[in-house]
């Protein structure tokens, strides 16, 4: 395994707060998912897109993409849009930018083989912007401290400092399935005070597997999440809760538990499906069998049933009106909007519970409102 698998931008949020990690997951067999090949193929459309619009030979991938559809489409058409209003923004700082597409950026001087690529990087007097698609919608991405994007700003600055004086590096997030576009921005000397104190000494613990493994939200895209003992001692340790002898739990107590349960409720999945796969391959776990789950009946051949019932005077064919999202596919979100907007309305979401960092305002409950009168 080639040393540089060891510590990618993308995955720099993990290892540096889990250094030894970086080398056990370079061990691990790299498995490719349909949202990974999803996020490439909207990041080859909008790359498209994107040269097209600033005047430069481009070839269409359309025909070649394997999850190519109306949706993909709209998101990279509003990336285009979004990098193509900030290249302006970029000619009033000054007169000839410079306009990188899917650029390689190198930051090996602060991590050993330390590489990525912008998807949009421009670069003006007084300031460098880098733009990262995001085209996945599981988890919301956030610009402030993005360690992936601090470091392909390193790489940016390091290659284009010497042609432009950057002194403001502005990084964007751009989630257009998520309706996110997160902005952040940091001085130059704030972030190579990062690199030289935090980035470097870290990535070299990482790059020699040296430094302590710590758990945390950072596993959750860890190869070896299933089976680390750390993050088991870590799950162990909430579950042991020390309660006061009362017979009932107190607001108190329950404020204490409530963090910690998506911890633990996704550690102990996680434990499970690493479990079932091994178990399928044929390993044994001690007191445990595989056995032949639940399954539901179906039609052997639906165009013969249909035949049949239909002969037999029956309709076999329920008729449903497309659901929000299934009908913005079908239409475009330009042609949704315009014969529809007046007919959808998003009805007020169901109460969470959430840390009162969350960004979201506090829901109203009849107890709020009487407090307020």
């Amino acid at each position: 395994m080639p040393k540089h698998a060891y510590l990618s931008a993308s995955s720099s949020h993990r290892w540096l707060a889990c250094p030894p990690s970086a080398k056990l997951c370079a061990q691990e067999e790299d498995r490719g998912s349909p949202y990974a090949m999803q996020g490439t193929c909207a990041h080859e459309l909008g790359q498209y897109l994107l040269e097209k619009a600033l005047g430069r030979q481009a070839r269409d991938p359309t025909e070649n993409l394997d999850y190519y559809d109306a949706e993909m489409q709209e998101a990279a058409e509003a990336y285009c849009a979004f990098v193509m209003e900030q290249v302006e923004a970029a000619k009033a700082l000054c007169k000839d930018p410079l306009i990188c597409v899917e650029q390689t950026l190198d930051f090996s001087k602060w991590v050993e083989h330390g590489f990525g690529t912008g998807d949009a990087v421009l670069v003006a007097d007084g300031l460098l912007h880098i733009i990262d698609l995001k085209y996945g919608v599981g988890i919301v991405v956030e610009a402030d401290h993005n360690s992936q994007m601090m470091c392909y700003a390193l790489g940016a600055v390091d290659t284009f400092g010497d042609l432009y004086e950057i002194d403001r590096i502005r990084m964007t997030i751009f989630q257009p399935r998520r309706e996110n576009i997160d902005t952040w921005e940091i001085g130059k000397d704030e972030l190579l005070r990062w690199a030289d104190e935090v980035l470097a000494p870290t990535a070299k613990l990482a790059y020699d597997g040296e430094g302590e493994f710590r758990a945390g939200e950072h596993c959750q895209f860890c190869k070896i999440k299933a089976t680390c003992r750390k993050r088991s001692e870590y799950a162990m340790e909430l579950a042991k809760y020390d309660f006061a002898d009362a017979p009932t739990l107190d607001a108190d107590e329950i404020a204490a538990i409530l963090p910690q349960i998506d911890t633990l409720v996704s550690w102990a999945e996680d434990v499970k499906t690493f479990a079932l796969q091994q178990a399928l391959a044929g390993e044994r776990f001690p007191g445990w069998k595989l056995v032949e789950g639940r399954s539901n009946r179906k039609y052997t051949n639906e165009t013969a049933v249909a035949a049949v019932v239909t002969k037999a005077g029956y309709d076999p064919y329920e008729k449903k009106l497309l659901g929000v999202t299934a009908m913005t596919k079908q239409l475009g979100k330009k042609k949704f909007d315009e014969l529809l907007s007046g007919l959808v309305v998003k009805p007020q979401g169901k109460p969470v519970l959430a840390p009162e960092t969350d960004k979201r305002p506090e829901f109203n409950t009849a107890a709020n409102d009487f407090m307020e009168d």
